[in-house]
C-alpha cells in the first residue's frame, strides 16, 4: 500500500515531489531545507537555526505519518561547508539519541536548493 504523505506543518514542495511517501511500514521522507512551513521564508542566521529548521519540518512530516524520530532508521545529510559539520551535529543530537541514533552519512555538495546550508532527508520503519 503505497500513500501520500502530507501536512501543512511543514513547507510544501518546491518541485514535483511529495514531502514523504509511505509504502507499507516503511516512510520515505523527501530532502527537507529551513523553510518555515507558515511563512514559507527561509530561516537563516547561522546554521544552528536554519539545522533546527530542517529538522522540525522532518519531525512535522513524520507526525503527520503517525510516526516520531525513534522510528527514524536513516538519515541523509547534505552541506554546503563540511566545516559546518560539528555545529550540525550538535543541534541533530538534540533529536536523536547517541546511542541508537540513526544510521547516516553527511556530505558535502556544490550547493542546495534556495541557496540553503543544510538538508536533510530519512527513512523511517513502524
Amino acid at each position: 500500500m503505497r500513500k501520500v504523505i502530507f501536512t501543512p506543518k511543514a513547507p510544501k514542495p518546491i518541485g514535483p515531489y511529495s514531502q514523504a511517501i509511505q509504502q507499507g511500514l516503511t516512510l520515505y521522507v523527501s530532502g527537507q531545507i529551513a523553510l518555515d512551513p507558515v511563512s514559507g521564508d527561509l530561516v537563516t542566521g547561522n546554521i544552528e537555526a536554519e539545522t533546527h529548521r530542517v529538522l522540525d519540518n522532518l519531525g512535522a512530516i513524520l507526525q503527520a505519518a503517525d510516526m516520531d524520530f525513534s522510528h527514524v532508521a536513516k538519515c541523509t545529510v547534505f552541506v554546503k561547508d563540511i566545516l559546518q559539520f560539528t555545529r550540525i551535529n550538535a543541534v541533530y543530537a538534540t533529536y536523536f539519541p547517541a546511542e541508537g541514533a540513526p544510521a547516516r552519512e553527511l556530505v558535502e555538495v556544490a550547493a542546495l536548493p534556495r541557496g540553503v546550508n543544510v538538508e536533510i532527508s530519512c527513512i523511517a520503519y513502524k
